[in-house]
């Protein structure tokens, strides 16, 4: 008997149908010599601290940094869990050959092989790999069965995932609670500290004090209005400085200018392409539903998810924006699939349709392609389920359509020793961006390109030309960074902290992003359930106790975007092979040590030894109370 083991019941449903095993048992199918079950998600997990040795039952720092000698699993969960996982074991027992069907990433390898580990299989076992749940991709895949050693760099990744999230939180968590916490016993605050919560917390709360901190500037802008259209002044400046910095400055200089014409010096209009936008990775699209739909990036998962197991859409937790080269064969039969749903298909079908490197590059594709529809008709969908389908689908058309073909046009011109200059844009042929034009809110955003990116047609400007114009003075004030939003907050954990607004950057940042698509949607969840962040309107806010843990935490690696995405980097080395695993697990025990041996040696921020109502402050040379003004004598040198 083949046993398969799927992720979830609905999908050992799906698979169970598509092999034929039609005979409903307790917790699985059976049938054409296939049984077919399914795991709920995290079945196993690793051991609790307690769980390994009684000596790290109590908190205290003497008994850190807790590094197991071996890591050990467990069953994880409720009644319900056990059964289904006595089932599984059950079924294993007997097996003569095991089919890991788990979703098909370096999570759902994991899971998997700690449940055959757990439950002692000791048959073969063949991993099926799909990019969605369509009958023909599982028969596809069934068909193209894989030995479980291929994917073994793929499960050591996600094992020193776990090990390393389980080190350092456990670990960091009771250090800085036994130190720093407030309360005492069962009213003690937990400080949680997370490898991935903790630097995503600390963007919060840095962007936040940049703008608590932030001194605006006044500053003055020279424009002037000819034949309708108005020109801004080029005054050379050094770099974040403003050329205009007092009104009397400024009123010099328009009183130069206002009785002299203004002549048109340069006018140079250049043909250029706009691409249609990206097909979607998880991150992206999760970015496009927070700022058209207000949806939260957990939000947005769950719906994504819900569409890949109603088999409308492929698989969702990925990192790319690519196709592979073997799909192009199958778009026609994937948009003649959604033509009835989307009169865009209509030019594309019988048509050449283009091989772009910007779509198909098997260089820029792993595990899984990009999100697009499986071809499969989208019926029954709710209307949130129909909102990230439809950007889904549209992006897919799009990028089948010819490129949108503009001009731009820059015009230069001088008003006495002032140059001035406009930009303008004008779009020559649509192309992709009809496919858009009946679904504006699926359209790109915009938003945040200047207004010279976003600029309209000119009038036509002939060199030499020149004529009055009307100078103006427009007072401006700096204004502070912009307080995260989930699309922004998801952006800077993919970029690890960085302002990356170019596409191709952005796409070559992934590999040393902050946690993965798959995870990124959870730590948002998680901080916002710890009250370390709120929402407000869309703008994120760090609390009070988020603020003061960032504050608490004096190792930076806790808190750093970038040292978390190099150890990111080194995950998906060790997932292609070129890192071993008990390399990056001694770094992990060597950072763990480190992280501890910090906290243990600084004593800032602890409670005064002497009064018991101040805390401990570092000075230059020594420790001291924070209420010495009040009379308080404790000082110890460092």
């Amino acid at each position: 008997m083949i046993v398969c083991v799927a992720e979830k019941p609905s999908v050992g449903a799906y698979i169970a149908n598509v092999l034929g095993a039609k005979q409903r048992k307790d917790g699985y199918f059976e049938g054409n010599g296939y049984q077919v079950t399914w795991t709920f998600g995290h079945l196993c997990a690793l051991l609790d601290p307690q769980e390994y040795t009684d000596q790290w039952k109590a908190w205290s720092l003497s008994s850190l940094p807790m590094i197991p000698q071996r890591f050990s699993i467990k069953v994880h969960g409720d009644e319900g869990v056990h059964k289904q996982f006595n089932i599984i074991k059950a079924l294993i027992d007997q097996a003569d050959e095991v089919i890991n069907c788990g979703d098909a990433g370096q999570e759902g390898e994991l899971i998997q092989r700690w449940v055959y580990q757990q439950a002692g299989c000791k048959c073969p076992v063949k991993r099926l790999w799909v990019n969605s749940l369509t009958e023909e991709a599982i028969r596809e895949g069934f068909q193209q069965l894989k030995d479980q050693s291929e994917y073994q760099h793929l499960y050591e990744a996600g094992m020193m995932r776990a090990i390393g999230d389980w080190l350092l939180g456990m670990n960091a968590t009771r250090a800085y609670t036994i130190r720093y916490a407030r309360g005492s016993g069962r009213d003690r605050q937990v400080l949680s500290v997370g490898r991935v919560q903790t630097p995503t917390l600390a963007l919060v709360v840095k962007r936040q004090a940049e703008i608590e901190n932030f001194v605006p500037r006044t500053y003055w802008e020279l424009k002037t209005t000819y034949r309708d259209t108005l020109f801004s002044a080029q005054i050379p400046v050094e770099e974040g400085e403003y050329a205009i910095t007092s009104e009397e400055q400024g009123n010099a200089l328009v009183d130069s200018i206002k009785d002299l014409p203004l002549t048109i010096t340069s006018v140079e209009k250049k043909k250029g392409v706009e691409y249609a936008p990206k097909l979607y990775d998880l991150t992206s699209l999760q970015v496009d539903c927070n700022k058209k739909f207000s949806f939260s990036a957990e939000q947005t998962l769950q719906l994504i998810q819900s569409l890949y197991e109603k088999r409308v859409t492929t698989y969702p937790r990925v990192d790319t924006t690519y196709l592979s080269d073997d799909l192009y064969p199958k778009v026609p039969g994937i948009l003649a699939g959604i033509k009835d749903y989307f009169p865009q298909v209509a030019p594309l079908l019988g048509a050449k349709l283009p091989k772009s490197k910007k779509v198909f590059d098997n260089k820029k594709v792993t595990d899984h392609h990009a999100i697009i529809p499986t071809g499969q008709r989208p019926e029954g969908l709710t209307a949130d389920e129909k909102k990230v389908y439809d950007l889904v689908a549209l992006h897919f058309i799009a990028v089948f359509y010819p490129e949108c073909e503009v001009s731009n046009t820059t015009v230069l011109a001088k008003a006495g020793d002032i140059d001035f200059k406009v930009t303008g844009r004008e779009v020559l042929k649509p192309g992709w961006r009809v496919v858009f034009d009946d679904n504006l809110s699926d359209a790109p955003d915009d938003s945040d390109k200047s207004d010279e990116e976003n600029a309209k047609s000119l009038p036509a400007f002939v060199k030499g030309e020149s004529g009055p114009h009307v100078p103006q003075l427009k007072e401006k004030t700096t204004t502070p960074p912009k307080y995260y939003t989930e699309a922004t907050l998801l952006r800077a954990m993919e970029t690890a902290g960085k302002t990356v607004d170019n596409e191709e950057l952005r796409e070559a940042m992934k590999e040393n992003g902050i946690g993965r698509p798959s995870t990124r949607a959870a730590i948002i969840e998680k901080l916002y359930q710890r009250k370390y962040i709120v929402k407000q309107s869309k703008s994120l806010r760090a609390t009070e106790v988020g603020i003061d843990l960032i504050h608490t935490i004096i190792s930076p690696l806790l808190k750093s975007a970038e040292l978390t995405g190099l150890w990111e980097k080194k995950l998906r080395e060790i997932e292609r092979g070129e890192y071993t695993a008990q390399q990056f697990l001694e770094e992990l025990k060597e950072m763990t040590s480190g992280v501890v041996k910090d906290v243990k040696s600084n004593k800032a921020g602890m409670l005064c030894p002497v009064c018991r109502q101040g805390l401990i402050i570092r000075g230059n040379t020594r420790y001291g109370c924070s209420r010495w003004r009040e009379g308080c004598t404790y000082a110890e040198p460092f």
